[in-house]
């Protein structure tokens, strides 16, 4: 083991539209630009002095990958609460973008895709929760709609 600790950065990624992809991260993940080079790279962040996202064009006609072949799963988001999780589940589902929504008892999850189809999730820890676990047991149940209004009245 080296001896030193690495923490995670940032995550890059390839679009197809510079500008589309921008106006996504910024309103879903309430991140803002804090560098742009011409059509080509943007450099958002939610109030960290370095990006956590960045944003590299690659053209309208670039390819799709394949969806078996291995890569970038998703890349996850955390929120504070749960009030600010069914926010985001709100604001998503208003705009039309398909949400997958899972109690993992570890946190709350949810699944959808950017304009280019990179994986994304939107998580509230609850492992120190009354009602969630210490430890992901592999078994997930589905948010319903109660859970989700009643998390927007707290």
């Amino acid at each position: 083991m080296p001896d030193y600790h690495t923490k995670l950065g940032h995550a890059h990624l390839k679009v197809r539209d510079l500008a589309r992809s921008i106006a996504f991260y910024t309103r879903y993940f309430n991140l803002r630009v804090i560098e742009q080079i011409g059509d080509q790279y943007a450099f958002l962040s939610g109030g960290a002095f370095h990006h956590e996202i960045a944003l590299q064009a690659r053209g309208l006609n670039a390819p799709q990958p394949h969806p078996y072949s291995v890569g970038l799963y998703h890349i996850a988001f955390e929120v504070p609460d749960a009030r600010s999780f069914a926010l985001a589940y709100q604001q998503l589902q208003q705009d039309g973008i398909e949400v997958g929504a899972v109690d993992h008892q570890i946190s709350w999850a949810m699944y959808f895709n950017d304009p280019d189809g990179n994986g994304l999730e939107i998580y509230w820890d609850t492992r120190r929760e009354p009602h969630g676990t210490p430890t992901w047991n592999g078994e997930n149940r589905r948010i319903t709609a109660d859970q989700l209004e009643a998390a927007l009245r707290t």
